[in-house]
């Protein structure tokens, strides 16, 4: 087991937090958690975690990830609904990389009972 802290900026380590939704032994019980695990999967660069948890209308045929691109923090400042108890919420975020940052309004679905990524909307 790795001891390394989870990229998705939770206190714990990768294994044990995002790890288990990579890996596919645990499903992100929140919208959150699900952004914060596909967060975690673009800094490792796992494309096809960040495929099969995009919902299947708004999801591209193939994703391509830049090698160069180096993600170096996540802050989450906002979140609507997106519990054990919703269909549907929001996670509002802001995700640093070498060079500047993205702030999005990201908007999740459950589809057959898994919390899916559907599209953002870019905020400045």
């Amino acid at each position: 087991m790795t001891t390394r802290t989870c990229p998705c900026g939770l206190p714990e380590p990768y294994d044990a937090c995002c790890g288990r939704f990579h890996s596919g032994t645990a499903a992100a019980p929140t919208a959150e958690a699900l952004m914060r695990s596909r967060y975690s999967a673009f800094v490792k660069g796992d494309a096809g975690y960040l495929l099969r948890t995009w919902h299947p209308r708004t999801r591209p045929a193939r994703l391509e990830l830049d090698p160069g691109m180096r993600w170096t923090g996540l802050e989450i400042l906002d979140r609507t609904d997106g519990s054990a108890f919703h269909q549907e919420g929001t996670v509002t975020f802001r995700a640093s990389y070498r060079g500047g940052s993205l702030h999005e309004r990201s908007r999740f679905e459950r589809v057959d009972g898994a919390w899916v990524y559907v599209d953002g909307d870019f905020l400045e």
